[in-house]
């Protein structure tokens, strides 16, 4: 590989800004509607997390006492200290929102507490990952052993300081925390100073773990201090195996871990913007439009079990109840956000809307509060919410933050013009122009919205409204008189006039439900009203772990599946398909005996998103077919105790992964993890019903080429066949797997472990 086609530490000429901006935080308020429920239920989360147990890990890495002992869960088993850095961007950006005091007091607590641990260590570090400063001493001196997500045997260490290192730089920008920035450079610093030994094969060695957007935040260090170090630190770490092919408008993304490689795109683009590396922004423009329309689902989520899965196969999306990742629509929507505003394209606006409305806003319980990690579209499945003193997952730290900038796009803004981008209830106040704006709608209960203008002196310029890509019709009054409308959907309308206070805009358009397929073509679509995702409730029967406890899956449901063959399927000819949809009240559509509504609307249940047409020849011969297989699958379910999918990193993680010389890939949309020297898996034994381990490889398994124990004891082999192999578990309730590579040698891709009762 050619490192200088990708790095270049001479810095180009950098571009003008783009004309689109946006306003800031402050500058936009909510006033009502399910996005201000959402922000205030975020608020009430938010203060119920203690501040000092998340930084409880950073205090113990820096050898200071202890005010309270960290939160369990994912904080106190590898992962600890990076939802302490979420929360200092959720306290940041809702403080911006809001103005509410207590979160600006906290947030300037825990700035100060980790410029103590800061001090205290002495050379710019500050963390919370379990021994960092002997983890970090091994990668200054070039000892790397990386996977996916562990380093060293460490669990996403770069992806952990990542979130610190994002919190900061959110502290200074949204709440104005000057102490922050200090932290921040000295941070920076000091990792600079940790991989100046390392040559560019070895940091990108580091980098095959998932790292998050940390090229991003070096460039943002770039932005605020001007430091040429920070950009040219930005691009080495910038991650060239997934860069090079999206130069060269290649996918190669299937089987990938998905959240891992969408904040590497918004570093790629971000750098882009300050270097004029414009095959840099290409290849971001590329990642986006192949995953926003060829991999995502209808509310906007993508992957399965975390994975991106083939584009022309979503079959496995629509099987598993761990379907699309919160975390991957945080991050598409923050990629989506720097596109919009550097390219003035409005078809960002398209995707970002509906993943906002669908996913985001549906991905946390508009009373309870709680967010969700997995959403299925598995019919009759339903999802798990989190609980403050339980949960500590990735999608927690999103979660936090998810809620918090609403604001962030409903409105942007060139040197004279100002654009409506969304149809939320809020206003804005433009200082430049010394004018506000409020706008009035019930969208998307409504199809309207009304616009007031406030303004010292009258002034002229223009507002310009997104006509959106979904209205039917857009209809624009001034003062209740009809204007001329010139654009076209997917783009903007232009009012221009000199404007006065008490000036009054309304915008009509019409929506009507569509069927939307799966980008894979096949016969599973969903109702789609305008850009909001219907679906129904279908039960409250069996939904086990709703909110979720303090185990290590816990953000995963624990009810059974239901047969996909009992699901409501749409048969007769596509023109029918619709006919059924009857209208009950504001987006409320009756189906036969299902009531459709908004899917952000549905919590504490089971539910159907997606629904298989038929004609009514194919009917009953594909659900025959589909029968048998689901009774295979769910048989194994059933006598299914614990699971490992090999070399997918939850699964992993899960089940305490451990090994050396050990590497994974995915071969034949399957898959795998090899060594040759060990690894290791912990199941779970629940009730000690487990009786057997099977163990299946993509490749002959020779018990003469690999040694298998279990707790520590050779393990006993009761069946082969080639591919897979019966172990005999021995009745703990928990069972630690290893399995030993002979001489030396691979051993065979393996692909699956299973504890099963018979």
């Amino acid at each position: 590989m050619n490192a200088l086609r990708i790095i270049t530490l001479l810095l180009l000429s950098v571009p003008a800004l783009a004309q689109m901006q946006p306003f800031s935080l402050q500058e936009v308020k909510l006033t009502g509607g399910p996005f201000k429920n959402a922000q205030d239920v975020d608020l009430k989360y938010i203060l119920a997390l203690n501040p000092d147990k998340l930084l409880a890990p950073y205090l113990i890495d820096a050898g200071l006492p202890l005010k309270a002992p960290r939160y369990g869960n994912w904080e106190s088993s590898g992962l600890d200290g990076h939802i302490g850095g979420h929360y200092l961007s959720a306290l940041a950006m809702m403080y911006a929102s809001t103005g509410n005091a207590e979160l600006k007091k906290r947030l300037d607590y825990m700035v100060d507490q980790l410029a103590r641990c800061q001090a205290k260590n002495g050379n710019g570090y500050v963390g919370g990952i379990p021994q960092g400063k002997v983890f970090w001493d091994r990668i200054h001196k070039g000892d790397i052993d990386g996977s996916s997500f562990g380093l060293n045997n460490t669990w996403v260490p770069l992806y952990n300081i990542h979130k610190l290192f994002a919190g900061l730089r959110d502290a200074y920008d949204y709440a104005g925390n000057k102490q922050a920035k200090q932290v921040l450079v000295g941070l920076g610093d000091w990792f600079v100073e940790l991989i100046k030994p390392l040559s560019d094969e070895q940091i990108q060695q580091v980098l095959r773990t998932e790292h998050g957007g940390i090229n991003e935040t070096f460039a943002d260090l770039y932005i605020l201090t001007k430091d040429k170090k920070y950009l040219e630190t930005a691009q080495r770490i910038s991650h060239w195996a997934i860069l090079n092919p999206l130069i060269d408008k290649q996918d190669k993304l299937t089987g990938l871990h998905a959240n891992t490689q969408i904040p590497k795109v918004i570093g790629f683009e971000k750098i882009a913007t300050l270097t004029g590396k414009t095959d840099w922004s290409e290849a971001a423009q590329y990642f986006w439009q192949n995953v926003s329309q060829t991999r995502s689902v209808a509310f906007g989520g993508n992957s399965v079990r975390e994975h991106f899965n083939p584009t022309t196969d979503f079959s496995q999306v629509i099987q598993s109840n761990q379907g699309p990742e919160t975390c991957n629509s945080f991050n598409m929507l923050r990629l989506s956000k720097a596109l919009f505003l550097d390219k003035n394209d409005v078809s960002y606006l398209d995707f970002y809307e509906r993943s906002l409305y669908n996913h985001i806003l549906s991905s946390q319980h508009p009373e309870k509060g709680g967010f969700v990690y997995f959403t299925p579209i598995r019919p009759n499945h339903y999802r798990v919410y989190s609980q403050p003193e339980t949960s500590m997952w990735c999608c927690v730290g999103s979660g936090l933050e998810n809620h918090t900038k609403y604001g962030e796009l409903i409105y942007s803004h060139s040197d004279n013009d100002l654009f409506v981008n969304l149809f939320i209830p809020s206003t804005v106040n433009w200082t430049a122009k010394q004018m506000k704006l409020t706008q009035r709608t019930e969208f998307p209960y409504q199809n309207e919205s009304e616009l007031v203008v406030e303004i010292a002196k009258p002034q002229a310029f223009s507002v310009q409204i997104r006509y959106p890509k979904w209205a039917e019709n857009f209809d624009v009054l001034v003062n209740g008189k009809a204007q001329s409308v010139t654009g076209k959907p997917a783009s903007y309308v232009a009012i221009h006039r000199t404007w006065k206070r008490g000036d009054k805009i309304t915008v009509r358009f019409k929506t009507s439900t569509q069927l939307e397929y799966l980008p894979d073509g096949s016969n599973w679509a969903a109702f789609v009203n305008g850009p909001i995702v219907l679906a129904a409730k279908t039960s409250t029967e069996d939904i086990a772990g709703l909110f979720a406890d303090d185990s290590r899956m816990g953000h995963e449901t624990k009810g059974k599946l239901y047969p996909i063959t009992n699901a409501y399927a749409l048969v007769g000819d596509p023109a029918t398909y619709l006919s059924g949809l009857k209208p009950v009240d504001k987006l409320r559509f009756s189906l036969d005996s299902l009531t459709l509504q908004p899917f952000y609307e549905v919590h504490d249940a089971r539910y159907q998103m997606y629904f298989q047409t038929f004609s009514k020849a194919a009917f009953n011969e594909q659900k025959a077919r589909l029968k048998q297989q689901e009774a295979e699958a769910v048989a194994l379910d059933a006598n299914t105790v614990d699971k490992v999918n090999c070399g997918e990193q939850q699964p992993e993680v899960d089940h305490d992964y451990k090994g050396e010389k050990s590497d994974s890939g995915y071969d034949d949309e399957q898959f795998w993890r090899r060594t040759r020297s060990f690894i290791t898996y912990q199941l779970q034994n629940k009730n000690r019903t487990g009786k057997y381990i099977d163990v299946r490889a993509l490749d002959t398994i020779k018990p003469d080429q690999v040694r298998f124990l279990i707790n520590d004891q050779p393990a006993e082999i009761l069946s082969t066949d080639e591919k897979r192999l019966r172990l005999k578990a021995d009745g703990n309730e928990v069972i630690t797997l290893k399995i030993v590579a002979q001489d030396g040698k691979n051993s065979p891709r393996f692909n699956q472990i299973r504890l099963i009762t018979q």
